[in-house]
């Protein structure tokens, strides 16, 4: 894995940082720049609808990254030997950031899919209060997360 790593270095890094940069970015874009348009429709049903068809659009584009940045961590992580160096612990750290990250993710995309149900359903209070919670504390927990990921991986990259 180390020589496939020094070989491919460049390619290895840029990608996984261009993954967390559209992760994180995404999130951050839907949160502080849609989320704000979503909320000058009038129409409850309507915004929902819209909230939930964006959040799609967001994870179909987000998840391939996603998978991107799990494996060329990991291709980092033996490639680096982190492990077994003096940054095992805060290569530990990063790692389980990652992995709540992306179990959030899914819980996201559970969440969305719910809320859809309901919409199609009538449900406008119960998918109100799906979306509600990504929009709220899922969406956010992951941009500071992914910000501490992002960092953490500045030191790495300043230091190894």
């Amino acid at each position: 894995m180390e020589a496939l790593f020094f070989e491919y270095k460049t390619l290895i890094v840029f990608l996984h940082v261009i993954s967390a940069v559209i992760w994180v970015g995404g999130m951050v874009a839907m949160r502080f720049a849609a989320h704000q348009s979503f909320l000058e429709i009038q129409d409850p049903q309507e915004r929902l609808r819209r909230i939930a068809h964006a959040l799609k659009r967001l994870f179909i584009i987000v998840f391939p990254f996603v998978i991107i940045l799990i494996l060329t961590a990991i291709v980092m992580i033996k490639g680096y030997s982190l492990p077994q160096s003096e940054f095992a612990s805060l290569s530990h750290i990063k790692e389980g950031i990652w992995t709540v990250m992306f179990i959030n993710l899914v819980v996201m995309i559970k969440r969305r899919n719910r809320a859809v149900v309901f919409l199609e359903a009538g449900d406008i209070a119960a998918a109100k209060f799906s979306l509600g919670i990504i929009g709220k504390y899922m969406v956010p927990l992951n941009i500071i997360l992914g910000i501490v990921a992002i960092f953490l991986g500045t030191i790495f990259s300043t230091s190894l």
